[in-house]
């Protein structure tokens, strides 16, 4: 029988792209453990469009 876990797999989305203009999206999928960290992650990710490090949101 599997074991049923707090960890669910999200989606971090860039929150620079949009405002730059460029076609494309920067995402990552990472996962958290929802009992811990139960608000909406945030951590800064290296964005290949925009060549740089940007903070990643994220997204439902």
């Amino acid at each position: 029988m599997a074991k049923k876990g707090n960890r669910v797999q999200v989606i971090l989305e860039c929150t620079e792209h949009k405002s730059s203009g460029k076609p494309g999206t920067s995402r990552y999928i990472t996962v958290k453990n929802k009992k811990n960290n139960p608000e909406r992650m945030e951590l800064k990710k290296f964005n290949p469009i925009l060549k740089k490090v940007t903070v990643h949101k994220e997204i439902k």
